[in-house]
Order: C-alpha cells, then structure tokens, then sequence
C-alpha cells in the first residue's frame, strides 16, 4: 500500500502544482482571456499605501533569507547536539532550494516579458513575482525543516499559521501596492509549492534513513 501512495503523494505535491503553474504561465505567454480576468481583479484590488508596502518588504531578500539563514543554523545545531548522522542535510537542503529560486524565477520573467500593472514604471519581467517565490520558500523551508523539533501539535500548528500568513501578508502587499498583477503572486505559489514539495519529501526519506 505504501509503494502505491508514494507516487500519488509526490503527484500531488509536485505534479499538481506545476500543471497549475503551467498553465498560468500559457495564459501570460499567448496573452490569453486569463489575463482580461486577472486585469480586471488587480484593478479592483490596487490601492498603494504604506501598509501595503511594508508588507510586500517582507518579501524582500534582505529580510527573508536572513530568516531561514537563522532557523537554518538554530536546527542545525539542534541535530548536532542530539547526536544526528546527517545533521547538516535539512539546513543545507533549505538554503540550496532557496538559491534555486532566482535560478528558475530570474529566466522565466526574461522569457515571457510580461509588463507591470499600471502604477509602476513602464517595463517587463514581472512574472513571475520574485518577492513571493522568496518568501514562500525562505518562510515556508524554514517552517519544514523546524517542525521535527517542535514538541507539541499546537506549536507545529502555530509555526505553519506564521509562515503561511508572512507568505499571505507579502503577496496581498504585492498585489494591493500594484508591485504585481494577481497571477503573477498565484504562479508563484504554484512553482514554489512544487519546490517545498520536492524539500518535504527530502526531507521525510532522510528521517526514515535515520
């Protein structure tokens, strides 16, 4: 039964979400009826103000990888202080998914060239958002690699409410600023969700091999 629902698990966790971002990334490229819908949605939803920046900061690479540099080292050294074999591998693993990140976001915004919303300058490479790959993956990885040394269901539970609403507050500051347009946020969750799908299933065969 286990042989049977391994595959569906990573079907779920990466198939899925990359047939979503796929998809959405299609619609941005041949400038499909998607895009008609998610213009209307950003132009109903935009309203700059300094809230909404600020939250969008929280998206920023100065902000968000310093946090997952810090839970990074902060479980690294509680493996290697219980006495771990591979204490090192889920804190390497998060900081080299996040290096892949700019990798894979920085080609794909050069490929389909699409414009900004029309509150910022005129210019292309917005999709898909930077900012909220970074913070799905710098929040989100640390999220993962915490949770084994978290001792309680409520703090596990309330580790995954911070990170899920640093993710929502960047991306709703992103979108309400006009930094993006809607799709640009939502393919980003699409490609990173893949990616931490991918790091949670590192994650769960090396605690097996453990």
């Amino acid at each position: 039964m286990q042989g049977v629902q391994a595959p569906r698990a990573t079907a779920l966790l990466l198939g899925l979400p990359l047939l979503l971002f796929a998809l959405i990334t299609w619609q941005v490229v041949v400038d499909g009826p998607l895009l008609r819908l998610d213009g209307r949605l950003s132009r109903a939803l935009i309203h700059p103000d300094r809230a909404a920046e600020l939250l969008s900061d929280l998206g920023n690479v100065q902000i968000a990888v310093p946090v997952l540099i810090l839970v990074a080292v902060y479980v690294a050294r509680l493996a290697w202080a219980a006495g771990r074999a591979l204490w090192w591998a889920p804190s390497v693993a998060a900081q080299l998914l996040m290096a892949l990140v700019p990798l894979i976001v920085v080609p794909l915004k050069e490929w389909t060239g699409r414009p900004g919303t029309p509150v910022v300058p005129p210019a292309t490479g917005y999709y898909p958002s930077g900012h909220t790959a970074t913070a799905v993956v710098a929040y989100g990885a640390s999220v993962l690699i915490l949770l084994p040394w978290l001792l309680t269901a409520f703090v596990r539970r309330l580790a995954v409410g911070v990170g899920a609403l640093l993710v929502l507050a960047v991306s709703y500051g992103l979108v309400r600023h006009g930094y993006h347009w809607p799709l640009d946020v939502v393919a980003s969750w699409c490609l990173c969700a893949a990616l931490l799908g991918a790091l949670w299933l590192f994650l769960r065969r090396l605690r097996a091999r453990l």
